[in-house]
């Protein structure tokens, strides 16, 4: 997989694609995830203008990582999640299906299923009602 500067989530840190923007700082950008595994799906994207993980300086990759454990706490909270799912994919054959690091940070509860990714989209409404309970709950 090569970088493609035309795929959606480099279109999105241009803002010539919308999202619901949950944070942003100067090395990130969380989103939510517009067809999610769970309520609270959000993804962290890098900056850096990166296809996989291999391709990611060590300085964008730490910044990742941060900004994916405060989402993580952020879910954990805001939806009394008893687990969190950390994932990040490299490649077609990993399931990667946009050529641009991102993580997913997913919500989890004892019990309940994981929805199919990229099955169908979520209520935009319901999304940006989800985003605002992510944002009260984002750490410091």
């Amino acid at each position: 997989m090569s970088y493609d500067p035309q795929n959606i989530f480099a279109k999105i840190l241009r803002g010539e694609a919308s999202s619901i923007k949950v944070h942003e700082d100067e090395h990130t950008l969380t989103i939510m995830d517009v067809m999610p595994q769970a309520d609270g799906h959000v993804l962290v994207l890098t900056k850096e203008l990166a296809d996989e993980i291999f391709a990611l300086s060590e300085a964008g990759a730490a910044a990742c990582m941060l900004t994916a454990r405060k989402a993580a706490i952020a879910v954990k909270v805001a939806f009394d999640a008893d687990g969190v799912l950390v994932a990040q994919y490299n490649g077609h054959a990993a399931g990667q299906t946009v050529p641009h690091v991102h993580m997913h940070v997913v919500p989890r509860t004892d019990g309940q299923p994981l929805r199919r990714h990229a099955l169908s989209p979520e209520n935009p409404n319901k999304l940006r009602a989800l985003a605002k309970k992510i944002i009260a709950a984002w750490p410091a």
